[in-house]
């Protein structure tokens, strides 16, 4: 049997990072948390996870400042991420027309449908 998958949720909510934690755990999937972009990018330095679930509203390092340095380091730029945002559709056409970085691998707007987040993460987790 493969080992779990890691997924990285980072959000400065804690009910949020607890609901996620528990959904996800429930699918068999380990999880860690961050409160901000610098927190996750410090917790990056010392574990790789297979899937980062990050919001866009955070203070400190925004969730798309912390975006584009997932991006642009060769160590993280390969894990798949799943933008988190109660911000509207306007924000996803922004995101993905940006020409530094690739758009996120997964898009989900808030609040945030359970179903879509367990089966966004395990097709973004499974092995090839």
């Amino acid at each position: 049997m493969a080992a779990p998958k890691t997924i990285l949720i980072i959000d400065d909510e804690p009910d949020t990072q607890t609901y996620f934690s528990s959904l996800l755990q429930d699918e068999g999937f380990n999880t860690m948390v961050a409160g901000n972009g610098d927190d996750a990018l410090k917790a990056l330095a010392t574990s790789k996870p297979d899937l980062i679930t990050l919001d866009i509203t955070m203070p400190e390092t925004s969730g798309v400042r912390c975006y584009r340095e997932l991006r642009e380091n060769d160590a993280y730029k390969k894990i798949p991420v799943i933008m988190i945002t109660g911000v509207s559709e306007k924000f996803q056409d922004f995101i993905s027309s940006r020409r530094q970085v690739p758009p996120p691998e997964g898009y989900l707007p808030k609040p945030v449908d359970e179903k879509e987040l367990i089966e966004l993460a395990h097709k973004l987790t499974a092995s090839e």
